[in-house]
């Protein structure tokens, strides 16, 4: 076995005798004098020339980790030796050992981590060749553990973020090496990197945002690719924001080839996804740049999308995504918009065409690529897209529609695949290299404003009900539904489930109005209501969920009208739930409210709806309207409303404030929901006349109401 091991040893030796010679020169010393002196020869030869793995594992197996360590850690250098020598010498050989994976993963390593990095701010001569030697394999030693798969999470834990940002700012020999090390760690491990240091990392924005703006050469394009790695999760420095926008002005005004300009547009992109529009100078300067931002994406789509045979740039398209969907957010904004109406009709039809390239580039898509990102982010803008504007491109959207509902209901029966082709539309649309903010992996909630209004035209939505959206939309609605009930903590919910809930409440009650025989026939409407019926009675007692509220009673009113004769609508214990609860919520709108001077009181908004009126008005109307027809067609509901005490409050109620400050429309619906009462049930009536009921109908001129109670 000797003889098999001789050659390769000959070998080496004649590769490299020097080496050999030093290493037994190092495996003979019988002092630390003698083998640093052996150790200074073997890193000069190991620097002299390239070395093989199996040569540098024979290095580590005749030095190992002892003698290193204690050159790290030394105090007492020996006379007329630097003390940095010795701490240069025991990285060196750190450097050369870590070249092999498996040992820049060892313990002994690891735990140098935080040594390793002090060295990168120590202070010295900077021209002194020994130092500026220890800072190279310092920075050769940090690389090759960040390569491992638990490397960075070891370095940010060991305080190598902030010593990389120090030694960038600081500008001294080697900083760009802590440059792209910092850029490689954040790649890994954004968040862990700003949880860790957070502000030297916006120290590092701030100083790359400067060189940004002030740049005159080529450097300005590399630093647009830098950039989008050190904008932070959280909000970024005012003064940041105006380096960027400056900078991204003057390149995006220039004549520029596309690889100069690409990166650029990612960078204003991943602004426009982590600030809106707040990092854009408000006046002319900023309603140029941001018409010049929106105008370029849409033109980039075009040219991506529109041409044949060529490969789509599908992370520069993505960015131009998030970049149009600024530009719609600005041009739909009535109040404090950065763009004048000239600006916001010429980008509407400029980003009218780009939507026609993508409704274009959907058309094209196979079942194959049904689950790619890029596919996604198109749905994506579409969908924003629509939520805004439907009334062009009517006839490209109709047929689209069949595609869409497909695309919807294969992400929602894979909702997993969903949740990461969020987060990889995410990687494409805000950084080459990091995830960045989550984008909604749901492509069915993105969908859903755009099919709010398209279920209000004839055409749409039968293309619509045919393609069986209105089944997906119920069950979608059950399972988000699932996420906002007991057992599930709500407060951590995104807004966007609940936003998502209630634009699925508006479209069933645009299906109620338009098709109710859909909603009568379909068993998905069936199970819709029970649902409803069960939820409503907890959800009108849970604080800041009244507009949910107010979407579930409505609907629920709306749609027990249609299916009247259901046996669960004939007084079951979940029915007189439903029915209580939404009488809770139409009865608490308004209260009687003294005014300062005057002996009457005034009718007045309640708390709790006085701040969403706006947004609940139209719903609380309709929900007395379908009230007022449930009432003929369940017997059992004039006598539970009478239990409630309803009919006998409102009339209280009118009778303790000024006739002239209730409003017509409210005496219209008041006096609906009085006159059906009064009609489907004689205890109702007598309760109403004890309470005034003739007198208070009189003062209002409810006329059909003074007329029912005056009848036996």
């Amino acid at each position: 076995m000797a003889s098999d091991c001789e050659p390769a040893l000959n070998q080496a030796e004649s590769r490299n005798p020097t080496l050999e010679r030093y290493l037994g020169a190092l495996r003979e010393a019988k002092n630390d004098s003698e083998q640093f002196a052996a150790l200074l020869l073997v890193t000069k030869a190991v620097k002299a020339g390239d070395i093989d793995a199996k040569t540098r594992r024979r290095i580590f197996d005749a030095v190992g980790f002892t003698f290193p360590n204690r050159l790290l850690t030394t105090k007492e250098a020996p006379d007329g030796c630097p003390d940095h020598v010795l701490r240069a010498l025991g990285v060196a050989l750190l450097a050369c050992f870590c070249s092999d994976p498996e040992l820049a993963a060892h313990p002994q390593v690891l735990n140098k981590i935080p040594i390793l990095s002090t060295f990168l701010t120590a202070r010295g001569d900077p021209d002194d060749a020994a130092r500026r030697s220890m800072i190279d394999d310092t920075y050769q030693c940090l690389t090759a553990v960040a390569g491992t798969p638990r490397g960075p999470r070891h370095l940010i834990a060991g305080g190598t973020v902030s010593a990389l940002c120090q030694a960038y700012l600081g500008h001294g020999y080697g900083f760009d090496q802590a440059l792209a090390l910092l850029v490689g760690l954040l790649a890994a491990a954004e968040a862990q990197c700003w949880k860790e240091a957070e502000p030297d990392l916006l120290a590092v924005l701030r100083g790359l945002s400067e060189d940004f703006q002030k740049a005159e050469d080529a450097s300005k394009f590399e630093l647009c690719q830098l950039l989008p790695l050190f904008l932070p999760p959280t909000t970024v420095p005012s003064e940041c924001l105006r380096d960027l926008q400056a900078g991204l002005a003057r390149i995006l005004g220039s004549k520029l080839s596309s690889w100069q300009r690409n990166p650029a547009l990612k960078l204003a992109a991943r602004l426009a996804h982590a600030c809106g529009s707040n990092w854009i100078p408000a006046g002319s300067s900023g309603s140029k740049f941001l018409a010049l931002l929106v105008n370029l994406a849409c033109v980039e789509v075009r040219l991506e999308l529109e041409e044949t045979g060529t490969e789509v740039k599908e992370d520069v398209v993505t960015a131009c995504y998030a970049l149009m969907e600024l530009g719609i957010q600005e041009c739909t904004r009535c109040e404090q918009s950065l763009l004048k109406e000239p600006q916001k009709v010429q980008l509407v039809s400029i980003m009218k065409e780009a939507i026609g390239a993508v409704i274009h580039y959907l058309q094209q898509v196979g079942p194959e690529k049904q689950k790619e990102p890029f596919v996604f982010a198109s749905v994506r803008i579409l969908g924003a897209w629509l939520a805004e504007e439907t009334s062009s491109l009517r006839k490209e959207v109709c047929q689209l529609l069949p595609f869409l509902v497909r695309y919807a209901k294969t992400l929602y029966e894979e909702a997993e695949e969903a949740n990461d082709l969020s987060q990889q539309v995410a990687t494409l649309a805000i950084s080459p290299t990091t995830p960045g903010p989550t984008w909604p992996g749901d492509a069915l909630r993105l969908l859903l404003p755009g099919w709010c209004h398209l279920t209000v035209e004839d055409g749409p939505r039968e293309i619509l009900i045919k393609e069986g959206a209105p089944s997906l939309l119920c069950k979608y609605f059950l399972q988000q539904w699932e996420l906002t009930s007991p057992g599930h903590d709500t407060s951590v919910l995104p807004d966007s489930v609940e936003i998502g809930l209630q634009t699925c409440c508006h479209i069933f009650l645009n299906l109620v109005v338009t098709a109710p025989g859909l909603i009568k026939r379909d068993a998905c409407f069936t199970s819709l209501m029970n649902t409803l019926m069960t939820s409503l009675p907890s959800l009108v007692q849970q604080q800041g969920r009244l507009l949910l509220a107010a979407n579930v009673a409505t609907l629920g009113l709306l749609m027990a009208r249609l299916l009247s004769t259901s046996p669960a609508l004939q007084g079951t214990p979940a029915s007189r739930g439903f029915f209580a609860a939404a009488i809770l919520f139409l009865s608490q709108s308004h209260v009687a409210r003294a005014t300062p001077g005057s002996d009457q009181a005034v009718l007045a908004l309640s708390p709790d709806y006085e701040g969403i009126w706006a947004d609940l008005q139209e719903l609380w109307f309709l929900g007395m309207q379908a009230f007022t027809g449930c009432v003929p067609l369940l017997p059992w509901l004039a006598p539970a409303a009478l239990r409630s005490r309803w009919p006998q409050e409102l009339l209280q109620l009118l009778g303790s404030v000024s006739p002239n400050s209730v409003k017509p429309e409210m005496v219209a619906a008041y006096q609906g929901v009085l006159v059906e009462l009064a009609r489907a049930n004689r205890l109702c009536r007598e309760a109403m006349r004890l309470q005034a009921g003739e007198e208070t109908a009189s003062h209002y001129r409810m006329a059909a109401l003074e007329q029912c109670l005056s009848e036996p």
